[in-house]
């Protein structure tokens, strides 16, 4: 199956002063998509800041670097999962240290199906020279 990826948009005018910035955090979310869809724990952990923080199913969850596991593939809501894929991400809010993104992301069958997308906000923060998500808020379980 073909990555059904959007490409990440330009950057537009009034964060032009941040592009740089806006090019590491879009890199980040490449990088934190193909470890996810790889199934590769280690690659997520690794395009992650911490404490990592997710707003998701009515709750807040703060990760710690051994929250982010092989385990996070084993519930109910990946059960026919395959691959997921961005269909919108677009900066809302840059600076010279953390980038805010309105994203909507699909995940797809093993077949190539459509089982369902959410809309998402990402932050994506520089700790100690390295970009990473350091938070997330979706409508996915």
């Amino acid at each position: 199956m073909t990555d059904p990826s959007v490409p990440r948009p330009p950057v537009r005018a009034e964060h032009a002063a941040f592009s740089a910035q806006i090019n590491a955090a879009q890199d980040v979310l490449d990088a934190f998509m193909a470890a996810w869809n790889a199934r590769d724990a280690g690659g997520v952990r690794t395009s992650f800041n911490f404490p990592h923080v997710r707003f998701a199913s009515g709750k807040v969850r703060v990760l710690s670097p051994e929250d982010v596991n092989d385990g996070m593939y084993a519930g109910a809501a990946l059960s026919e999962w395959g691959r997921s894929a961005w269909l919108r991400r677009e900066v809302i809010h840059a600076g010279a240290d953390k980038v805010q993104l309105d994203t909507r992301f699909a995940r797809f069958r093993p077949d190539g199906s459509l089982i369902s997308a959410f809309d998402s906000i990402y932050i994506v923060t520089l700790q100690d020279g390295r970009w990473g998500v350091q938070g997330r808020s979706s409508y996915a379980p």
